[in-house]
């Protein structure tokens, strides 16, 4: 008999965004020595029986869609390679597109190469956004040390619900009552666009990404400390700043960026968690460009403070969606919510810190490592930000074409020069 799996609101959203990108995340971690596989398999097997969602297959039955547990092989999972091209191995396994109805949500990869380890590994954000993402690959590392080490059985992993409802559960009867009333649409409206090509049917997907430095990470902190912003509040002003420029916006022009907001800061223990979604989205807007980047930097600030101070920071809209896919069959509930809401055309995740120690296996940290999110369909763009012992990643995943990845390099360098204004360089 088949085994079935709640499809949960943030499930179906995601499946409703197939429209606008490809659903993937990703993450590349570098290595110094040759990773055990049979340790790793083993691990990856605990995890997936752990999660079953991992291992399951999403059916669209245009009333009440549904998850549905399938069997797998341990090799169906986990692609072991030598190549001679590490880094064309690595970018063709990334950018690879998992469908919904297959019956594994996640493939994983090891390249080996002149002793060396990349571990890469590809997941479906039906399953879990970044935050969780972040937490899987902490407990893969945790538990194959535990495992090679020790002998411990790896199968510390987190169960439990997966439901959005648990954004709820720590607030006052009378909070939970005002937040589950919150049917205010807050999607963006902005027409403004990332300047790239046209669609085009010969578009294939890439990644890519530039480095920042941690000794600008230091300035970037010190400065933004100095003007009362946040790191993140200086990486949305050199966004802002640098799209006006890259796509020749009028100064005068008000444009929007929306931000991810992990919506766990609403949960105090997340240990009866299962691997899930909680993730909203804030419409950060500046009014125009500013005299000076000094002036955007106010702007910016500005907005996402109006944001912080919310009690319910990141809440509004749930009851709405809740609502839109309660009352109709799901085929209707997503024509009745595309017409509600609004894609940001331009977005921004800061995934946050990739925790070096973290992520060490049997004692050798990462030399280098990224994560970064869906490869988004045009006119969509999304900027994705890791660190790794403070130094930055910067990235998009974009399907384009060659001139695109030329205009995406082209961002990056004026991101740069942002940030160097910025800092004062």
């Amino acid at each position: 008999m088949e085994r079935k799996l709640n499809a949960e609101l943030w499930d179906k959203m995601h499946y409703l965004f197939r429209d606008f990108n490809d659903r993937m995340v990703h993450v590349e971690l570098h290595y110094d020595f040759e990773i055990d596989i049979e340790a790793l398999k083993t691990v990856l097997i605990c995890f997936f029986e752990k999660a079953p969602v991992l291992h399951s297959s999403f059916k669209d039955n245009h009333v009440s869609p549904y998850w549905i547990v399938k069997p797998y092989t341990i090799e169906d999972v986990l692609t072991v390679a030598y190549p001679d091209d590490l880094e064309k191995a690595v970018d063709d396994f990334l950018t690879q597109y998992i469908p919904p109805d297959s019956d594994l949500q996640m493939k994983v990869a090891v390249f080996f190469k002149d002793g060396t380890s990349t571990l890469c590994v590809v997941e479906n954000h039906m399953c879990m956004d970044g935050g969780d993402f972040k937490y899987f690959m902490k407990a893969l590392c945790e538990n194959y040390n535990a495992y090679v080490e020790k002998g411990i059985s790896p199968i510390e992993l987190r169960e439990g619900t997966r439901s959005y409802e648990a954004v709820y559960e720590d607030f006052s009867k009378t909070e939970q009552r005002m937040a589950r009333n919150l049917y205010k649409n807050v999607c963006a409206k902005d027409e403004h666009k990332f300047p790239l090509t046209p669609d085009s049917i010969r578009d294939r997907s890439f990644i890519a990404k530039r480095k920042i430095s941690a000794e600008t990470f230091d300035k970037i902190r010190a400065a933004g400390k100095k003007h009362g912003a946040t790191v993140n509040d200086m990486l949305l002003t050199a966004y802002f700043y640098s799209l006006y420029e890259l796509a020749g916006y009028d100064p005068s022009d008000s444009v929007t960026i929306s931000c991810a907001i992990d919506l766990r800061r609403h949960i105090k223990d997340v240990s009866d968690e299962g691997l899930t979604n909680h993730t909203a989205f804030m419409q950060c807007n500046i009014p125009e460009r500013g005299r000076d980047i000094f002036e955007t930097l106010q702007y910016a600030v500005q907005s996402s403070q109006k944001f912080k101070h919310d009690k319910f920071m990141g809440l509004y809209g749930l009851p709405l969606l809740k609502l839109g896919y309660s009352i109709l069959p799901h085929a209707a509930s997503e024509e009745i919510i595309k017409i509600g809401y609004s894609n940001p055309l331009l977005a921004m995740s800061n995934i946050g810190i990739l925790e070096s120690d973290k992520l060490a296996l049997q004692g050798h940290e990462p030399t280098d490592g990224f994560m970064t999110g869906a490869v988004k369909y045009k006119p969509y763009a999304l900027l994705s930000v890791t660190s790794l012992r403070k130094e930055l990643t910067i990235s998009m995943c974009v399907r384009g074409n060659d001139e695109d990845r030329a205009i995406v390099e082209r961002f990056f360098d004026l991101m740069e020069k942002s940030i160097g204004l910025l800092i004062g360089e």
